[in-house]
């Protein structure tokens, strides 16, 4: 039953790796869609984020203005911590009942925690094993471009934002080089699969 953080920067490949995982059996809890849950329209988080940044953060209709919110808060970390201080905790509990959730329905899972801060937020949390997405900084800028109709000097000032390279490979048990062809990250991956599922 292990517990599986897979973390990597910004079009790293992260979601490639945790869908195929997912295609093998694994439970994937992903962090990105619980602090999309933990800031519906009405929720206490988002109440308290309104009440911090100002109430034109949110939409019309009480939903979270995530590009307003990022504007407020993108470069600036005094803004960024207060809003981690928030934001964080009610995702560690989250995720924390879906791991929980996860292993009681079948004590054999093996539950991928799809991450993109685990430097930043979770790197002390107690994970059977760190797989971290690796591709080089300039590959990525090409993917945000390319793929996600990103202007360059934007998907640079997202990279630069994030912890480097460096620092989430030390948190690494294993690394997945995504730099090369899909076929090869998912070679990667399917023996990733093999090891954690007891079938190396």
């Amino acid at each position: 039953m292990p517990l599986i953080a897979l973390t990597g920067g910004i079009a790293s490949g992260k979601s490639t790796i945790a869908a195929r995982l997912a295609a093998h059996g694994a439970v994937v809890v992903d962090a990105d869609r619980i602090v999309r849950e933990v800031q519906s329209a009405g929720s206490p988080v988002l109440d308290r984020i309104a009440a911090e940044f100002g109430h034109d953060i949110l939409t019309a209709d009480g939903e979270l203005d995530r590009s307003a919110l990022g504007a407020r808060v993108f470069g600036d970390a005094g803004a960024l911590a207060r809003l981690n201080a928030i934001v964080h905790p009610a995702v560690r509990t989250e995720s924390a009942r879906q791991f929980a959730a996860a292993f009681a329905e079948d004590s054999q899972a093996v539950v991928v925690y799809d991450v993109p801060l685990l430097a930043e937020a979770r790197s002390d949390d107690s994970w059977d094993l760190v797989v971290v997405a690796d591709a080089p900084a300039a590959l990525r800028v090409t993917r945000m471009v390319e793929q996600r109709g990103m202007g360059e000097a934007d998907a640079r000032a997202r990279i630069a934002a994030q912890v480097s390279d460096a620092d989430r490979r030390a948190l690494a048990d294993v690394v997945i080089d995504t730099s090369g062809s899909m076929e090869d990250t998912l070679a990667q991956t399917d023996a990733l699969w093999r090891r954690v599922a007891g079938r190396s």
